[in-house]
């Protein structure tokens, strides 16, 4: 089987990129940060009539018509742009939630655990629930996930669970993908000793180490994009977060002290990554799952 992209593939991610690029490059990240504006509405109707919530939806619904391979490269592409927001919910509920394929909605959901739910506030409407819920605010890690904690227990998203954790695995890839970049620019930059850090083996080593990582788990996403499995699909979670919260951990070590700075964005990578690594499917669940199909497969 070939796992290559597609030309059209490439260029559905190119676009994406250049979209993002223009719309949300760092001056628009760095301002979200500062003003505390986790959604942009204006750009949320933006990735809609771009297809960004529709990927999935068939042509008959209005839809793209594409299917997870394509929503994964997408994906990817916004958690390189760190961009903010309940996107996988939103994309989720699209043809489900009045407006969420057009963007004109703003989705979360109930995928993390003990009651809690990012972007509430924001949200128009909660996946699998029939209203929005009033909730207590939690501080969070990211400033860019405000998080609430809602009680009685929230219902069943279980349906959506295997195609979230893949979504945000993809989010996490792209995150991983771009702290590679940024410790590979800032070593090629930064000079000690009359040169470059880069040129230092423990600098070249954590380097490589990160790109490993993330090619790695970017193979492991795409292939349970293909496949659908649900054990293949929780490896891939797995593997994506730990891409992206060592990936993040390295990328501050070689930018040193610079990197634990308010200016630099290599905190908001790994802010995001440890939200992330909690939603839709965490390292215990997918443990678990993992462990009941070796199970099952040796009985």
């Amino acid at each position: 089987m070939h796992f290559q992209p597609t030309e059209e593939q490439r260029d559905l991610r190119a676009g994406v990129r250049e979209l993002l690029a223009g719309r949300y490059g760092r001056e628009a990240l760095r301002a979200s940060v500062d003003t505390g504006a986790a959604v942009d509405r204006g750009l949320w109707r933006e990735l809609g009539e771009a297809g960004f919530f529709a990927l999935r939806l068939p042509e008959s619904a209005g839809g793209v018509g594409l299917g997870l391979p394509e929503a994964v490269l997408v994906f990817e592409e916004a958690g390189r742009a760190l961009l903010p927001g309940p996107l996988v919910a939103t994309h989720l509920a699209a043809g489900v939630v009045p407006g969420a394929a057009a963007g004109t909605a703003v989705v979360t959901a109930f995928d993390l655990e003990g009651g809690l739910v990012a972007h509430l506030g924001e949200a128009d409407a909660v996946l699998g629930e029939p209203g929005v819920p009033a909730g207590s605010p939690v501080r969070s890690v990211d400033p860019l996930t405000p998080l609430h904690r809602v009680a009685p227990a929230p219902g069943d998203v279980s349906e959506y669970r295997s195609a979230g954790a893949l979504l945000t695995a993809a989010l996490q890839v792209g995150s991983a993908l771009r702290t590679v970049e940024l410790a590979v620019r800032y070593a090629g930059e930064r000079e000690q000793f009359g040169q470059p850090i880069g040129a230092f083996q423990a600098v070249k080593h954590l380097c490589a180490q990160m790109l490993v990582r993330a090619e790695v788990a970017r193979t492991a996403v795409y292939a349970a994009a293909v496949t659908g499995d649900p054990g293949e699909v929780a490896a891939a979670k797995l593997l994506a977060d730990e891409a992206a919260v060592r990936g993040a951990r390295d990328c501050l070590q070689v930018h040193g002290g610079m990197g634990f700075t308010w200016e630099a964005d290599v905190h908001l990578h790994l802010k995001r990554a440890w939200v992330r690594a909690g939603q839709w499917r965490t390292a215990g669940e997918a443990e678990e799952l993992l462990a009941a199909e070796l199970l099952d497969s040796a009985g």
